[in-house]
C-alpha cells in the first residue's frame, strides 16, 4: 500500500525536499539573526527627495511631521516601528497599512507624496538594482 502512495516520488525527491528545507531554514535564522539585529533607520521621502532620516533604535515614543507637509503625521515606537498616524488623504491608506520596523518593508502616501521606507544603519554604498538584480555601485 505505501508503495502506491508513492507511486510518483523516487527515492531521491525526498533529499531534494529536504535540502530546499534546510536551505530555506538556513536563510531564514541568517536574517533574523544578523541582519534583522541591526538597528534600522527610517527614510522619510517627500516626491522622492529625502527630507528626514529617523533612528528607530531611540526607543522613545513620539508623533512628529515633516514641514513639507505637516498634515501627515508619523508615530515612533518604543520598540523600533513606525507608521504613519494621521493624514489629509482621502483614503487613509497610508494610515491602515500599519506599523513597520524591518529593512526593506515600506509604507506611501502617495496623494501627499510621501513614501516612508525601512533601510539598514549600515552605511552600504552597494545595492541590488531592482530592474536587473545585478549589484551596482552608487
Amino acid at each position: 500500500m505505501l508503495r502506491e502512495k508513492l507511486k510518483y516520488f523516487k527515492k531521491y525527491d525526498i533529499f531534494i525536499i529536504l535540502f530546499i528545507l534546510l536551505i530555506s531554514f538556513l536563510s531564514w535564522f541568517y536574517y533574523q539573526y544578523f541582519i534583522s539585529a541591526e538597528s534600522p533607520k527610517a527614510e522619510i521621502y517627500y516626491y522622492s527627495k529625502l527630507v528626514k532620516t529617523v533612528d528607530l533604535g531611540q526607543g522613545t515614543e513620539r508623533l512628529f511631521a515633516i514641514e513639507e507637509n505637516p498634515n501627515v503625521v508619523f508615530r515612533l515606537f518604543e520598540d523600533g516601528g513606525i507608521r504613519f498616524e494621521k493624514s489629509d488623504c482621502p483614503h487613509k491608506l497610508c494610515v491602515k497599512a500599519g506599523k513597520i520596523s524591518r529593512p526593506g518593508e515600506f509604507a506611501a502616501c502617495l496623494p501627499n507624496g510621501i513614501i516612508l521606507k525601512i533601510v539598514s544603519s549600515e552605511d552600504n554604498d552597494r545595492e541590488v538594482d531592482i530592474v536587473s538584480w545585478k549589484l551596482k555601485e552608487i
